[in-house]
């Protein structure tokens, strides 16, 4: 069998392009031009025949690309994409080379291929660049981050993005030096481009590919369905903001086999998003990496993953009022090295303290999630050029459950939870009784009071088989209910000190069981019983021997509200 020939004089076998794609060859005429910005380029006209028609591979070196790491090849990527689409799609070739673009908009039909030794290389020129007008931005939070992009798809259907290739956006080009100066590119805020955008489109994915040094977002999908992200290699960490993926009310979305190593969210879901999955991938962040900031989520499953250095809360909940989140599973999990590593606060905003319309969270369950949370967060990421520093509430954290503005937060369940906190809480933060009541960032709450665990006006609370252990001297307790309602602790593990206050502490909660708990190490008071609303709390089994004695109480607690059964 022959091979076809290019004009760069490559090699390219029909068989070798999966199995039946053929470069079409009869009858090629350039139509020599000069196109926008003063780029020549040719179209390569097609064969009569139309029997390939949706499986042809479309060289960008054909339609004029040159790859050489300087010439700007925009126009010539475009003219192979829309060519592509004319035809009823197939295959946009980016072979070996460095191919620098600004804006192109992906189409229907259309698999862009970038070969292993093929580059896509953003411009650090910010006028290479240009606004997706189809993108409203208005007051909507969940859009008004900017709506320029590398490569763009709006409207579309059946697109994919392929490597083994790779994506460079030059991110560092569009960071200012010093505030108020403009950066390189002369690009800065909201109007950074994206790696990838997408809006209201269907059936879009993103494999085998490395994204590299991104503006601002790498992945951003609005308003879309079907999306499928598998092997995908971000590595974001040159600007501000720079997420991993970012979806916006997108549904039946799955991630997979991906390792992303970003500056900022590292998977955020804000609005509506439904039916998503992310399994056995790799996360790093500064901030956080699964975000949920609002809007009506449901029916997300995430499962078998590593997170890993992580200073910001690997799993956060921020729900503006009036949002909604329920039957969320998180499983499978190893933390290496996080702050948090768990916050669910909601209930009403800083700006607007007026606004008490509820939030409603249900039915979220964390099972089988075991490492280590670290007292010391570093100012700056490995492999980051950017110092971010980090505030005094992200060292003394624990796993937050916050509600405050009579919102719900009900049905929750940690299942084989084994951590162990960095420890160094001290007797002041301890006695903090009066948290904030606000929601937000974790750290907005201060120094939190417990090492392990606080809850706030939660119901419904389960936790079974979780450990709770530190790698310094703690004084904080480690555990804290207030005003919790109808929870059980079964077969819960924890370390103590003598010196602190309690072990555990609970004000004004109701109807708790707490069966065969083990106090690990020598500690003060088991529990301590605080307020008088206090009622229905048992003990029962378990091994309290090392706990100076089982229950205190303070605050005009009473003996009443609770019963010791079985005891030793």
């Amino acid at each position: 069998m022959s091979p076809t020939v290019d004009w760069e004089g490559s090699q390219i076998s029909r068989r070798e392009w999966f199995g039946k794609m053929a470069l079409p060859v009869a009858g090629t005429v350039f139509a020599a031009g000069l196109l926008e910005g003063g780029v020549n380029s040719a179209r390569a006209e097609q064969a009569a025949n139309s029997d390939d028609l949706g499986a042809r591979v479309y060289n960008v070196r054909s339609y004029g690309a040159k790859g050489d790491k300087t010439t700007l090849d925009t126009a010539a990527v475009q003219a192979a994409i829309d060519a592509c689409n004319r035809d009823g799609g197939g295959t946009v070739l980016v072979p070996a080379g460095t191919f620098v673009i600004g804006t192109v908009e992906l189409k229907s039909n259309v698999t862009l291929h970038i070969a292993a030794g093929g580059t896509l290389l953003g411009s650090g020129d910010g006028k290479e660049y240009h606004a997706v007008d189809a993108i409203p931005l208005h007051g909507d939070t969940t859009l008004n981050d900017g709506n320029s992009a590398l490569l763009f798809a709006v409207h579309a259907k059946n697109v994919s993005i392929e490597g083994p290739g790779t994506i460079d956006g030059q991110g560092a080009q569009f960071h200012s030096a010093a505030r108020g100066t403009a950066p390189p590119s002369g690009l800065g805020g909201n109007k950074r481009p994206y790696h990838v955008l997408v809006y209201q489109s269907e059936n879009f994915s993103v494999r085998n590919i490395s994204l590299l040094d991104c503006a601002y977002h790498s992945i951003r999908v609005i308003e879309s369905q079907r999306i499928h992200l598998d092997g995908i290699y971000i590595h974001n960490r040159v600007n501000g903001n720079n997420d991993g993926f970012h979806f916006i009310s997108a549904e039946h979305v799955t991630v997979s086999n991906c390792v992303v190593k970003s500056g900022d969210d590292a998977c955020a879901m804000f609005g509506s998003c439904k039916y998503i999955t992310v399994i056995n991938s790799y996360f790093s962040t500064r901030w956080s990496v699964f975000r949920f900031g609002g809007g009506h989520v449901e029916d997300i499953a995430i499962s078998n993953c590593v997170l890993r250095e992580v200073y910001g809360c690997p799993i956060k909940f921020q729900g503006d009022p009036g949002s909604q989140f329920q039957n969320i599973s998180f499983s499978n999990l190893v933390l290496d090295d996080v702050t948090g590593p768990i916050s669910i606060s909601v209930g009403g905003r800083l700006e607007a303290p007026d606004d008490k319309t509820p939030v409603v969270v249900r039915n979220i369950s964390f099972s089988n999630i075991h490492g280590t949370v670290t007292t010391n967060p570093p100012h700056q990421l490995s492999e980051s050029t950017l110092g971010v520093g980090s505030r005094p509430g992200e060292a003394h954290s624990a796993i937050v459950l916050n509600s405050v503005n009579d919102s719900v937060l009900e049905n929750l369940s940690f299942d084989n939870i084994h951590l162990v906190f960095g420890g160094g809480g001290t007797a002041e933060e301890a006695a903090n009784r009066d948290v904030p009541k606000v929601f937000g960032e974790y750290f907005r709450l201060g120094p939190i009071p417990a090492y392990g665990l606080y809850a706030r006006n939660a119901r419904g609370l389960t936790l079974q088989n979780v450990r709770i252990q530190v790698s310094t001297p703690e004084l904080r307790p480690a555990v804290i209910f207030d005003h919790v309602e109808d929870a059980a602790l079964y077969g819960f593990a924890v370390q103590g000190n003598p010196e602190a206050e309690s072990v555990l502490r609970f004000t004004d909660s109701k109807q708790v069981l707490i069966t065969a708990p083990r106090v690990l190490t020598p500690s003060s008071s088991f529990l301590q019983l605080e307020g008088e609303a206090n009622e229905g709390i048992i003990v029962e089994g378990g091994d309290l021997s090392k706990a100076a004695s089982v229950v205190g109480y303070k605050s005009g607690a009473a003996v009443k509200s609770i019963k010791l059964r079985n005891i030793s």
